[in-house]
């Protein structure tokens, strides 16, 4: 069964499995991860077993320093060395030109590889004492709520014998920021709580934001095939204004109530958009738990500066997906 361990027993426990072609889960300041050795096909083969993941969805590589990327990236160029240093270890994804040496079923027979160094000391441990790449998709089966707690990895695969280190609750809440750096222009091809414009900021000109999904067999970045975020139960996205007709049998995610109108279940989020992003998901998990017929989700509070927006943006485009049946 999945167990939860932590402190110096788990990494080393942790790596010994990877080093065995097996699976361990470690947390990031974004989600929890389902990792393996990112240079070991069968391994990687298991983790899309496991979660049931599309073949052709890429993941990303979990590095410990631009280092380490160099070893699975061909061409590390002058603006993926800007990004590293502005915000690694952190919440954004660099997708550049791979090296032959990253198996085919990491990068979904695709010619880039996205990587990241993330910023959360449990996933930096366990990537340095391994001491290679690591990929690290979302601890969940395939198209359901991501996992930001412990607990939520244990309780999806509790059947598995699968280790979960535990970090804690992830703090960012939400998937990273991907950015595209092997074509011309810069493109963000996944939005999170990095916003397009401080990456623009740092490279000192214009990026652009991709305002669709690539077709499955054009896609460099996790998130753009498929289901994602979604819970078990049916759930909408609404505004302020439907919550006083939400009936007792729909479980509520709100900022802006204090009670339920009916007397239903009620989950209070935060107000502030960086406490609702780290929440959310969490939120679903619980709300996906009750007995409710349906989930209704009150939209994010509106912004008022960019990093706000930046926020409010991944948030949407997160709920947009959770919603779509």
């Amino acid at each position: 069964m999945a167990e939860i361990i932590s402190g110096p027993e788990g990494i080393a426990l942790g790596v010994q499995r990877l080093h065995a072609g097996g699976l361990v889960s470690f947390p990031t300041e974004t989600v929890y991860g389902l990792g393996a050795d990112a240079l070991d096909a069968a391994a990687v083969e298991r983790v899309f077993r496991l979660k049931g993941r599309p073949s052709n969805n890429p993941l990303i590589v979990h590095v410990s320093d631009e280092g380490m990327a160099g070893r699975v990236v061909e061409t590390w160029s002058d603006d993926a060395s800007t990004l590293a240093k502005a915000f690694w270890p952190g919440p954004l994804t660099l997708v550049l030109p791979r090296l032959p040496i990253v198996p085919d079923v990491v990068t979904g027979s695709g010619p880039t590889v996205a990587v990241r160094c993330p910023g959360h000391p449990v996933a930096l441990a366990l990537i340095e004492a391994f001491g290679g790449p690591i990929v690290g998709p979302s601890a969940n089966p395939s198209g359901y709520i991501s996992p930001t707690i412990p607990e939520h990895v244990r309780d999806a695969f509790d059947g598995e014998d699968l280790i979960v280190l535990d970090g804690g609750h992830c703090r960012a809440g939400i998937e990273s920021t991907v950015l595209d750096l092997s074509g011309e222009t810069p493109t963000v091809l996944r939005l999170g709580v990095i916003g397009a414009h401080r990456i623009s900021e740092s490279l000192g000109r214009e990026i652009r934001v991709a305002e669709a999904q690539h077709a499955p067999e054009e896609a460099r970045s996790p998130g753009l095939i498929g289901a994602h975020y979604q819970p078990r139960t049916p759930a909408r996205l609404i505004s302020g204004n439907d919550l006083p007709s939400a009936p007792s049998s729909a479980v509520l995610v709100s900022w802006s109530l204090e009670t339920h109108p009916s007397g239903g279940v009620l989950i209070r989020m935060p107000e502030d958009l960086g406490g609702y992003a780290q929440a959310i998901y969490r939120a679903l998990h619980e709300a996906d738990r009750s007995a409710g017929s349906t989930i209704w989700i009150e939209h994010p509070p509106e912004p008022s500066d960019p990093d706000g927006r930046a926020i409010a943006a991944a948030l949407h485009e997160r709920l947009r997906r959770a919603t779509h049946s």
